[in-house]
C-alpha cells in the first residue's frame, strides 16, 4: 500500500465549482486527505471536512530566492504565512527560485540556498517546511531557474536543513528532463512534497497523455516517501469525476 496521502489543488479543480464546503466534502468521501493552495476563507470549511491544508505559496514565481534584493520581502511573508500554517496545521511552504534574467545557474543557487539559509531557522523553529518548486521553463514557466531536479538537488545541500525540501512536479519534470522514476530513486532525501498532472496539456491521467503514473507512485512507495502526493492538472470535465479516477490510479 501507499505511504503517502493524496491531496488536491484547489486552483486547478475549482473552475466550476459553486458550493465550494460540499466540494470539500466530496472529496473527502473519495478519499483525499488534504488540499492545497486554498484561499484563506475556505480554510475552516477545509478543516471542517477533515482536509489538511496541506500546501501555501510564499513569493513569487519569477521574483524569487535568486536575488538578494528579493530576500527581506520574502521573509517578511514568510513570518506572516508562518503564523498562519502553525494555527492551521499546514506542514508546508512553497518558494521559488525566480526568473534567471540573465543570472548564470550557479551564481543562481547559491543565492537562492542564501535566502533559503536565512528562512530555515523560522520553519524549523515552527515545524514547517520550505518546499522549492521545481517548474518548467519550456512550456509554462519561461527563464524559470529552478527547472531541473540537479539544480534544485544543489541549492538544499547547500542549506542542509531537514525543513528545507524540493517540490517534485512530475508533469514540469517530465516536460524538462523525464527519467521521472530513476531520479526519483536517486533524489529521495531532498523530496517534501509531489505534484502531478498529465502531459502533454496539463490534464487528466488519463491513456491520452504519455505519463504512467502507477509505476512512478509504486517508485514513490519503494523509497519510502511519506509526503502528500497532490493532484494539479485541469480536469478536461467534471472536477469529481476526475479526482475519483486520478485517486484510485495513484493509490497503489
Amino acid at each position: 500500500m501507499s505511504t503517502f496521502k493524496q491531496s488536491f489543488a484547489w486552483w486547478s479543480f475549482s473552475r466550476a465549482v459553486r458550493d465550494a464546503a460540499a466540494f470539500l466534502r466530496q472529496a473527502r468521501e473519495i478519499g483525499y486527505a488534504g488540499v492545497e493552495l486554498l484561499p484563506h476563507e475556505l480554510w475552516d470549511a477545509a478543516r471542517a471536512a477533515d482536509l489538511t491544508i496541506v500546501t501555501e505559496g510564499v513569493g513569487q514565481i519569477e521574483r524569487g530566492l535568486n536575488r538578494r534584493e528579493h530576500h527581506a520581502e520574502i521573509e517578511e511573508e514568510l513570518k506572516r504565512k508562518l503564523d498562519l500554517a502553525v494555527r492551521y496545521g499546514v506542514p508546508n511552504l512553497i518558494v521559488f527560485s525566480g526568473n534567471r534574467g540573465g543570472l548564470s545557474d550557479e551564481a543562481g543557487a547559491l543565492v537562492t540556498a542564501e535566502g533559503l539559509r536565512r528562512l530555515a531557522p523560522l520553519t524549523e523553529a515552527a515545524g514547517v517546511t520550505l518546499v522549492l518548486e521545481l517548474l518548467n521553463s519550456k512550456v509554462d514557466h519561461n527563464d524559470y531557474q529552478c527547472d531541473r531536479s540537479a539544480w534544485g538537488v544543489l541549492v538544499t545541500t547547500l542549506v542542509g536543513s531537514p525543513r528545507v525540501k524540493l517540490l517534485y512536479d512530475i508533469y514540469h519534470m517530465q516536460i524538462m528532463e523525464g527519467d521521472i522514476i530513476r531520479t526519483i530513486r536517486q533524489i529521495a532525501p531532498h523530496i517534501g512534497h509531489v505534484h502531478t498532472a498529465g502531459n502533454p496539456g496539463r490534464r487528466d491521467l488519463d491513456e491520452t497523455q504519455e505519463i504512467c503514473y502507477p509505476p512512478i507512485m509504486a517508485a514513490l512507495t519503494e523509497v519510502g516517501y511519506a509526503g502528500f502526493v497532490g493532484q494539479e492538472f485541469i480536469p478536461k470535465g467534471d472536477g469529481l469525476a476526475a479526482l475519483r479516477s486520478a485517486f484510485q490510479l495513484c493509490n497503489v
